[in-house]
């Protein structure tokens, strides 16, 4: 090809401050796998053409176009960062692929405030695609400076006359061999967009042979991105990968693999549910002939006999010849699992306590009415498959990706999968769920069982269950421990073999269970059932009376909460307040981020339920195990240690301030609190505390209290510092376990010692708690440590003011601090501090209250 000019002049497509390429914050685009460019944090909301030329690619999303110059280079214009997950909301493209324009002519109008209010960066990039005729890419400008859309000059291109001749012979001479790929359906969330086809080109350049991508009648070579992007593959289309040369085959492997990892790590962007986890340590059992041992998963101990659930198998053709009526068979089935996970919702949402079964029904319902689910059975059928293996393959073959994930969360929501499988089978094949309701005074052991199984469960007749795959996070967990039914996950599979019919006990609190109980065992598990029922019925019956210790020290006992349900609940059980309000339930669980006023209203209500009651409001604590589908961010090695919290608060400012106006809003509540997650230097504090003043000089709000979050070592050790700019602490003792022992509090194998009672976090707590008294700051604890009987008496001896608990344990908890004497606590707890690890904690406890925590 000829090139025209020697060189070409790339004016500004956007008005805005520019950054180097190096600094933007994508390491797709900083790293220059899609080529050199520049950086723009745009003030306006108008992208022009920075040179005269083609459109060669519109993206589906609208947020990226490619322009062509006369001399045939390709330039990538790319709005704000990850906006791709916008699916188009705030885009209006004002040309389609194929026009002609002009130098400075406007090409998309977009919405600043929209990218900025979902989470995401602005930051926009030009970049010149990689292009060999291109000898220098020369920059025209100091970065930081403003520049105007149109008129100001961002770069200038000198090009190398011989180089397309160089390019078109550098892959000639190959041996002629082929090699084509199976059919890959693509799982990538947001579909093919720059990131991925950007790596994917750059893997393309290790191999000598021609590697295409092919959908349906159209492919691209995959070294050209914008040729891949305007394929517009999107989640679940159907690609094949072919390659021409030498080394195709190894290109074509290379090529699948690239693909599963990229959609692994984007996939593990998405949604993780924020789960209590317990810290508590059990004790070491040591698994033989009739004992087998799990990881406990709803705390209680019972005595039953044993039964199985095996795993429903279906029958049915796999072809069919009538396409429309198995679409409407299928039509027909839908809406009935539909109507059904409806009346199992409303059921559940007649009794308080079911408050976390119904939403898991109502998340199947949205799983059933899934488009893009439905488009492939679809086109299963439309292809000559029948109902029933179109439904079944398509469910399967989903559910075995979530299962190969190295992200527990998410692959736990493949058992959530099998359940609306099954639901929707059961319904086309006629056949019948099996009934638990002739099983009595059973224990159930199964290699899993889905959230409809256990909503079927009479806790008068299931005592308790266990099964051989899941773990605390999974649904079914959750539900056991909304029915306050004793139950194991991940126990050892030959459980499975015991005979039915067989006495058992259920130890969950320890994780085991005992095959042929000896008299002593059954009698220890009756001592101890008649125990604990006696004391949950005085607890609850005394529950309204404040928790005061037997020397007089009143410690405020307040709730952790996720809702207004929780809120109601509190109440009844006793809570004088709310000690932290989880506000990621409002983020969680949906595409985009919850509008101002919808924060304000749920904020509203909960204060209005609350009355005169002390209302603690954390800022939203995401990232790390708390990841939001419409806030994607860079792939993290750590992402515990990475962006998360406050520092992604202060990131995704405008949404922080979003939330900030909202909790200042709220109306007629005196004894509201905010609280920032996370906080680890003092300069992060200082940052937010300056964002909330001016949000409140805004509303010309009244002033709130504001409280941090210790659960960093750091915040910990400078709490003395800390203290001087806040009202209160509440120390995380979750969080702050696995930081200060550096174990991952959900690793399989460390789990069990990631223990709240460690001597080297109780050092930090009575760090904490000195430095916030030294300046007159009250403390509270609202970890997971604060739920434990056992930790109790050593936290008030450190000098907790307040304890924040799941609601369940409110009665309980209560209850024992009125039978504590405070000056006791305190010697028992300098005590603990001399100790090597939280099992002798623990003993050191139980010698001194054994009647109170038995």
């Amino acid at each position: 090809m000829e090139t025209k000019n020697s060189f070409l002049d790339l004016k500004s497509p956007l008005s805005g401050i520019t950054l180097p390429i190096e600094e933007v914050p994508d390491q797709v685009f900083a790293g220059k796998m899609v080529g050199d460019g520049i950086g723009i944090d745009p003030v306006e909301n108008l992208l022009t053409s920075p040179c005269k030329g083609k459109v060669v690619q519109l993206h589906s999303a609208h947020h990226a176009i490619t322009i062509q110059s006369e001399n045939g280079n390709q330039i990538l214009l790319h709005i704000g960062l990850d906006t791709v997950n916008l699916k188009g909301k705030g885009f209006r493209p004002l040309v389609k692929v194929g026009d002609y324009v002009q130098e400075g002519q406007e090409l998309i109008e977009f919405d600043p405030d929209l990218i900025a209010s979902s989470g995401m960066s602005l930051v926009s990039v030009m970049v010149l695609i990689n292009d060999p005729k291109v000898t220098k890419f020369e920059y025209r400008f100091n970065h930081g400076s403003k520049v105007t859309r149109g008129r100001s000059s961002l770069a200038t291109l000198n090009f190398n006359q011989k180089g397309e001749m160089a390019r078109s012979v550098s892959k000639q001479n190959f041996n002629d061999v082929v090699f084509e790929s199976v059919p890959f359906q693509v799982r990538l969330p947001a579909g093919m967009h720059a990131r991925p086809a950007a790596r994917l080109a750059e893997l393309s350049k290790n191999f000598r042979c021609d590697i295409d991508l092919v959908k349906g009648n159209q492919s691209a070579p995959l070294s050209s991105i914008v040729s891949v992007l305007s394929l517009a593959i999107g989640k679940d289309d159907e690609i094949i990968v072919v390659a021409v040369g030498p080394d195709a085959p190894q290109a074509v492997k290379a090529v699948l693999a690239a693909l599963v990892e990229i959609e692994e790590k984007e996939l593990e962007t998405f949604h993780k549910e924020n789960v209590l986890q317990s810290n508590t340590a059990q004790p070491l059992i040591q698994s033989n002939e009739k004992t087998f041992i799990g990881v406990s998963a709803s705390d209680g101990i019972v005595m039953g006999n044993m039964a199985h659930i095996k795993q429903e198998k279906f029958n049915y053709s796999e072809k069919s010849s009538d396409a429309k009526n198995e679409l409407k068979r299928l039509e027909t089935a839908l809406q009935q699992a539909i109507f059904e996970l409806k009346h199992l919702e409303e059921e559940m949402q007649g009794n308080p306590a079911n408050t976390n079964k119904a939403a898991i029904f109502s998340a199947h319902r949205t799983m059933l009415e899934d488009p893009e689910l439905l488009d492939e059975v679809v086109s299963l059928i439309n292809r000559g498959y029948s109902g029933a293996y179109a439904w079944d393959h398509t469910i399967q073959s989903k559910r075995q990706r979530l299962l190969g994930l190295k992200n527990e969360l998410i692959a736990g929501r493949a058992n959530d999968l099998r359940d609306i499988g099954n639901r929707v089978l059961r319904i086309l094949l006629g056949v019948k769920q099996k009934s638990l309701a002739p099983m009595e005074n059973v224990i159930l052991v199964a290699e899993d069982l889905t959230p409809s199984d256990t909503a079927q469960f009479d806790k008068n007749k299931i005592l308790g269950f266990a099964t051989t795959t899941g773990g605390a996070t999974s649904h079914v967990a959750i539900l056991a421990r909304s029915m306050g039914i004793p139950a194991i996950a991940g126990i050892e599979k030959r459980a499975l073999e015991i005979p039915e019919g067989k006495l058992v006990v259920l130890d969950a609190d320890n994780g085991a269970l005992f095959l042929d109980p000896n008299d002593e065992l059954q009698k220890e598990v009756k001592r101890k059932q008649l125990m604990r029922e006696q004391k949950r019925l005085e607890a609850l019956r005394d529950s309204a009376m404040l928790a005061s210790t037997l020397d007089g020290h009143r410690i405020e006992v307040v709730a952790n909460i996720s809702g207004l349900s929780d809120a109601k609940n509190a109440i009844e059980v006793g809570a004088e307040g709310v000690g932290l309000l989880r506000t990621e339930f409002l983020f969680l669980d949906r595409e985009h981020a919850p509008s101002e006023e919808e924060q304000v209203e749920i904020y509203q209500s909960i204060a209005d339920a609350m009355k005169d009651r002390p209302l603690i409001i954390r800022t939203m604590d995401v990232g790390g195990d708390k990841a939001l589908a419409y806030l994607p961010m860079p792939h993290e090695e750590n992402p515990f240690l990475g962006v998360r919290g406050i520092r992604l608060s202060l990131k995704k400012s405008a949404l922080f301030r979003q939330q900030l106006r909202a909790i200042l809003k709220v109306k007629g509540h005196s004894d509201i609190h905010v609280m920032l997650p996370m906080i680890g230097q003092l300069e992060e504090l200082i940052e937010a505390k300056g964002i909330l003043e001016e949000e409140r000089q805004k509303l010309n709000a009244p002033r709130i209290k504001v409280g941090i979050m210790i659960e960093v070592p750091s915040a910990a050790v400078m709490a003395s510092q800390f203290a001087l700019h806040v009202d209160f602490f509440s120390i995380g003792t979750n969080d702050l376990t696995q930081y200060t022992l550096a174990m991952d509090r959900g690793h399989n194998e460390l789990a069990q010692q990631v223990d709240g009672l460690h001597p080297a976090v109780l050092h930090l707590i009575e760090m904490a708690i000195k430095g916030a008294h030294q300046h007159g700051k009250w403390v509270g604890i609202c970890g997971g440590t604060a739920s434990e009987l056992k930790a109790v008496p050593i936290l008030l001896g450190l000098g907790v003011n307040e304890l924040s608990l799941s609601v369940p344990n409110i009665p309980l908890i209560k209850a024992l601090i009125r039978k504590l004497d405070r000056r006791q606590c305190e010697k028992v707890a300098l005590d603990a501090l001399k100790l090597t690890n939280g099992k002798e904690v623990r003993e050191l406890v139980n010698r001194h209250w054994p009647d109170l925590l038995s």
